[in-house]
């Protein structure tokens, strides 16, 4: 019997997990039935994909290959079932939205909670990546759309969001915090930026700022979240730099907290809804980014 699209979805779980019991779990069925089924499409191909061991399951050479046409024969699936399961309206069905980590927690509550209640029959499904990761698996077909910085994925096709300045914070006796308005590049000159890991783009941004205001970037420390990078810098580790989203959500919650933004044209991203350009789905991603944009305007403007 030819590999059924479940068999392919298993493949592919257990290339993303690694172990046969975390892809069944993923998978919704048994252990047994998983092994079984990837056994019997080896047999059918000639191959062996899979290399069992103590250590989990690892992928042959022959296997590697299996499991990235079978994300794309998985992904075209999804196209068609996207398409026949329209029926006229914006927002139905499931979505599967990656997003940056810098993005996500703050902009998504509330859209989220918004969206259930609006559309019942529509669901998203969301996780968060590196730019890097969100670009590979949109092309792979494991995201159906992203939220990214539109520089990144010039070849794709998109729609603006909204813009993001960055902000700063720092100990309360610094004289970054204890200023008022905003801070220019000037004010910057000498101090050390703290920013997240070089595998975040938002770092390379924050390179450049350092750079054009005498700056420099902390070699001491890197965050793995932006709450990581704030609690050094109101430590006196030295001058977070959060985006807009994240400044102004924890202004609002934390009234003791002192930010204050960047004012110049490098201290600005651009962040927009991303899709592929073979993608049936645009007329409901123009929809969701009419969802998206009214949410972040929602906290942008709701600047104290």
């Amino acid at each position: 019997m030819r590999p059924t699209l479940r068999q392919l979805q298993y493949l592919v779980a257990i290339a993303e997990t690694g172990k046969f019991g975390d892809a069944a779990k993923r998978t919704n069925v048994s252990q047994p039935s998983l092994s079984a089924q990837i056994a019997d499409m080896e047999e059918y191909l000639g191959s062996v994909l899979i290399e069992r061991g103590r250590h989990g399951a690892l992928l042959t050479p022959l296997g590697e290959e299996a499991v990235r046409r079978a994300r794309l024969i998985l992904r075209d699936v999804e196209d068609l079932k996207a398409v026949l399961s329209a029926d006229g309206q914006a927002l139905t069905g499931r979505i599967r939205l990656g997003v940056l980590p810098t993005i996500g927690p703050y902009l998504l509550p509330g859209v989220t909670r918004h969206l259930h209640a609006e559309y019942p029959d529509f669901r998203l499904s969301v996780r968060e990546e590196r730019t890097i990761d969100l670009e590979t698996h949109l092309h792979d077909g494991q995201f159906d759309t992203i939220i990214s910085t539109a520089e990144d994925h010039e070849n794709e096709e998109r729609t603006h969001l909204f813009e993001e300045s960055l902000w700063v914070c720092a100990a309360p006796d610094d004289p970054i915090a204890q200023s008022a308005g905003d801070v220019r590049l000037a004010d910057l000159k000498g101090c050390q930026l703290i920013s997240l890991g070089h595998g975040d783009r938002l770092s390379h941004r924050i390179q450049t700022i350092a750079e054009a205001a005498g700056a420099h970037v902390s070699s001491e420390y890197e965050g793995t979240s932006l709450d990581a990078i704030r609690q050094m810098a109101e430590m006196g580790a030295g001058v977070a730099v959060f985006p807009s989203l994240y400044a102004l959500t924890e202004a609002r919650r934390d009234p003791d907290l002192v930010v204050r933004r960047i004012d110049d044209p490098l201290a600005r991203r651009d962040i927009s809804l991303i899709w592929r350009r073979t993608s049936p789905l645009k007329d409901r991603l123009l929809k969701l980014a009419e969802e998206l944009r009214a949410g972040a305007a929602s906290i942008l403007l709701g600047r104290r």
